[in-house]
């Protein structure tokens, strides 16, 4: 049985949830009011196509990483269907926009339980909004599986949540020990964390306590947040202490334009990016400044495996460029979604078995279940934490033009 989630959790939740149903002009209240997690339970079966839901950001400063997951989400949809669906049924992925707060979150997982009957959800894109909308799920006996939710305790909000994106403290520490068999001669170490994020704050510890004990000099932290375009004051007083390397913790929007600011400034040394930065939407944002930038991976595009080679083989057709991590976890993620239910089809039909029954005993599958997927082999443990076996380091290497990269892995 899981750990449930602390009372304060609980309660930043509960008020976070309230002022989602009160406020905001630009949230769908359609499902609000009477519609309450306390209403999903139904005697209702699914006749039609099998509905998953996906909550990641498509609006706010998170749609880099959220954009992404659709990415890996619609070819997953297209590519199962091909493959039969679930014993001859299809699924229907139903998509709504979780933004970048916790508002959205909470109003995209009320919407893909209340009203779209989903049989699970996917999402959302950040730790910081799974802190608040996944109890909306636990409440609901609706599965939850996270594709980019990395921060610590995530997992352990509820029986109902699991993730396919392996733990900071299990990826993080990677790239700093990469950096160092790169350049041996490191000694001072600058830090840098989005402090409005509360992925971004459970990575940084990571990264500081990884920096210590390596025997690492800290010589300084600096705080900004993830709306932020100007970093010229927090640059500066790192600049002046001299750091051989530099570690971000934001996203790829406010990340790629600090690593474009730092390198104007004239910082030559090397730069480690966190998992927000793990995105080929960054090079956009720093152009020819993203190369050398280094950042730990759960997922290689080369990772050998017939399902991979599907997997990147119809992204690279799609998109023309290899596939990222986070399309790789949300691909990932409804793959767990897809193999569950035909477990499950096999001993139930499962177009027999009401919602409420259907979802509980989805969840049971989903945790009992060993997947071969993009990631490599993956299961879960108890709690939902994902067991992964393979991870990598990349580092960015741009073109001349400086318009275009790719993150080549470091052997």
């Amino acid at each position: 049985m899981k750990r449930t989630m602390t009372w304060t959790t609980a309660f930043l939740a509960s008020c976070t949830l309230l002022l989602a149903a009160c406020g905001a002009g630009n949230t769908d209240t359609s499902n609000t009011g009477t519609n309450t997690a306390s209403n999903t339970s139904t005697t209702t079966s699914i006749s039609g196509p099998i509905p998953i839901g996906i909550a990641f950001a498509q609006t706010s400063n998170v749609a880099l990483l959220g954009q992404e997951g659709v990415a890996g989400a619609k070819i997953a949809e297209k590519y199962f269907n091909d493959q039969g669906g679930i014993n001859g049924k299809k699924i229907k992925l139903i998509f709504q926009d979780a933004g970048g707060d916790e508002a959205g979150a909470i109003n995209a997982f009320q919407t893909l339980i209340n009203k779209d009957k989903v049989v699970g959800i996917i999402g959302p894109t950040l730790s910081q909004q799974a802190f608040s909308a996944a109890p909306i799920a636990e409440r609901a006996k609706t599965p939850v599986i996270g594709a980019s939710t990395t921060a610590k305790g995530v997992p352990e909000i509820g029986d109902y949540i699991a993730r396919v994106s392996a733990s900071v403290s299990v990826v993080a520490p990677n790239s700093v020990k990469a950096a160092l068999k790169q350049n041996p001669n490191i000694k001072k170490v600058a830090v840098f964390y989005a402090q409005n994020d509360a992925f971004n704050k459970s990575e940084t510890e990571i990264f500081q306590k990884t920096v210590k004990d390596q025997g690492l000099e800290l010589v300084t932290v600096q705080k900004f947040q993830t709306t932020d375009t100007d970093f010229q004051a927090q640059a500066t007083n790192a600049l002046n202490l001299k750091p051989d390397l530099i570690i971000i913790s934001g996203l790829a929007a406010d990340g790629g334009n600090l690593v474009r600011q730092l390198r104007e400034l004239g910082y030559k040394g090397t730069i480690i990016g966190g998992n927000g930065l793990n995105s080929s939407n960054v090079l956009s944002v720093c152009k020819a400044l993203c190369d050398g930038v280094m950042i730990a991976q759960a997922y290689s595009p080369e990772h050998p495996g017939e399902i991979n080679a599907a997997f990147r083989k119809a992204y690279v057709e799609q998109y023309k460029k290899e596939p990222p991590q986070f399309s790789a976890q949300a691909f990932t993620a409804v793959q767990v979604y897809v193999e569950a239910l035909k477990a499950l089809d096999q001993k139930t039909k499962i177009n027999t078995l009401p919602i409420d029954k259907l979802r509980t005993e989805l969840n049971k599958q989903i945790l009992a279940g060993k997947y071969k997927t993009p990631l490599g082999e993956i299961s879960f443990t108890p709690e939902g934490e994902i067991v992964q076996k393979d991870f990598y380091v990349a580092q960015i290497k741009m073109e001349k033009d400086g318009n275009n990269g790719k993150f080549a892995f470091l052997k």
